[in-house]
């Protein structure tokens, strides 16, 4: 069978595999559930917390530049994020994206950016929001998906602490993919799931873990508990 279709083709099965894909990635759906941020601020490189994250089942990471950022960097971890049939985002450098190849770009709650990434970068943009009028704003300016935050207090997103309520808000009026960041730890994350988030962001809660890889575990386990 597999001669015959390499007889037609041209092509052997791994050719077939890469062709999937790369036709996954260029669909660019974005994974419910579960989602890494990398960090070389935990005694860990950036590209060592973003296999902990693939290892673990996590389909989408998103490079936030550290100590060393580069395109080199991002290229790879980008080729790692694809072989497991994740996704790479790159967070609030709209250059570095488009050199490194990234699926999706996020922007930090900055909208007047968005005109220029949606010219200029051809994969999926999200925008951070913390109300629903920002959420308002970044559906009505085309975003593919928003990040809601910061969810809890020790979050990474500027403490700018979103309620509950605004939460379930923003759930109830906008349609685009909501995924809840900042703070988020084993112990809260069955509250963000009844509150609607199609997903979740986690960065410390793994990385500084005695065990990230047991951590990350754990957290994609209660994730599909709840």
């Amino acid at each position: 069978m597999e001669s015959l279709r390499e007889a037609r083709t041209g092509k052997t099965g791994k050719d077939h595999i890469n062709a999937l894909r790369e036709t996954m990635h260029s669909v660019k759906v974005l994974p419910k559930g579960v989602c890494g941020i990398t960090s070389d601020g935990f005694g860990l490189t950036q590209i060592e917390s973003a296999r902990i994250f693939l290892d673990s089942g996590m389909r989408l990471v998103k490079y936030i530049e550290g100590k060393t950022p580069g395109v080199d960097e991002a290229q790879e971890i980008r080729g790692m994020c694809h072989k497991y049939g994740a996704l790479f985002s790159v967070n609030d450098r709209l250059d570095l994206a488009i050199k490194s190849g990234a699926d999706c770009l996020h922007l930090w709650r900055e909208a007047n950016k968005f005109a220029q990434a949606k010219k200029e970068f051809n994969g999926l943009i999200g925008i951070s929001v913390s109300s629903l009028g920002e959420a308002f704003m970044a559906q009505e300016k085309g975003a593919d998906y928003i990040e809601v935050g910061s969810m809890f207090s020790g979050g990474s997103e500027k403490e700018r602490i979103v309620s509950f309520d605004e939460f379930r808000r923003i759930r109830e009026k906008i349609s685009l993919p909501i995924y809840a960041v900042g703070g988020i730890r084993l112990g809260n994350i069955g509250m963000i799931k009844r509150l609607g988030s199609d997903g979740i962001m986690v960065r410390s809660a793994v990385l500084e873990a005695g065990d990230p890889k047991n951590a990350a575990s754990m957290i994609i386990d209660e994730w599909s508990r709840n």
